[in-house]
């Protein structure tokens, strides 16, 4: 996947993100919701950029 289309696909995700977030709800759904898309955009992230593979490698404990 090419940067642009990376840069592209973050901006989309912000510009929906704040359409969501300019519809009136509770501010703790609203919360959850933004955690739960930036853990997603995150983990999306280390996966296109090969980080979440050696994330995985590490052991804690035994």
């Amino acid at each position: 996947m090419s940067l642009v289309s990376v840069i592209i696909a973050l901006c989309v995700v912000g510009v929906l993100l704040w359409l969501v977030n300019r519809i009136p709800m509770q501010s703790q759904i609203k919360s959850i919701l933004n955690a739960v898309v930036v853990i997603a955009v995150v983990l999306w992230l280390l996966k296109i950029f090969g980080l979440l593979s050696y994330l995985t490698q590490f052991r804690v404990g035994h």
